[in-house]
């Protein structure tokens, strides 16, 4: 299936925004070992101290703290299934996979997930982070200039298409299946 483009996208804004609003499940989880490198494990383990356990969130944050540590803002995200769903075709493609932690599909605009919310996923307890994930050149890269705009025009951030950034509150552990519950 070739890049989606700002037709198809738009068809799809509808059906991305009637994700379920609580009660998603866990539907793929990767952790990114390296750069371009992805594993999907069905069990990770979440640490407040060093993010996704075996991710490189660690050693190879963009967002830094004064203080040269990685910045917790982005230690976990999660993607909308239904945004996966459109933007990437393993089988047809040589595009990596985004890299996102956890996909679900769930909505994560900002109305239904506001900045602070918490959120109960297997053992961990996350909290959404006030950065809006507008998408690296990565994505612009991978999966065309179309998905790129469509994440950051104008209406847009608040339906936070490229997902959501979240702090880790609570350790614990995350299997596939489990249930995402708001709290």
């Amino acid at each position: 299936m070739p890049q989606p483009n700002k037709e198809l996208l738009a068809k799809a804004l509808p059906h991305v925004l009637a994700a379920p609003k609580d009660g998603a499940h866990v539907m793929g989880l990767c952790v990114r070992p390296d750069f371009s490198q992805r594993s999907f494990p069905s069990e990770i383990t979440l640490s407040k101290a060093n993010g996704v356990v075996g991710d490189r969130w660690l050693q190879n944050n963009w967002s830094r703290l004064p203080d040269g540590r990685p910045d917790p803002i982005n230690q976990v995200s999660i993607l909308s299934k239904r945004v996966l769903d459109l933007v990437w075709h393993p089988d047809e493609n040589d595009a990596t996979h985004p890299g996102d932690t956890v996909i679900a599909d769930m909505d994560l605009s900002l109305e239904n997930m506001p900045e602070g919310q918490l959120v109960k996923v297997g053992s961990a307890i996350l909290r959404v982070s006030s950065y809006f994930n507008k998408g690296c050149v990565k994505w612009k890269t991978r999966y065309g200039a179309d998905v790129k705009n469509w994440i950051i025009a104008p209406g847009h951030a608040d339906k936070r298409l490229r997902g959501i950034l979240l702090s880790i509150v609570q350790d614990g552990t995350i299997k596939l299946h489990d249930k995402i519950t708001r709290f």
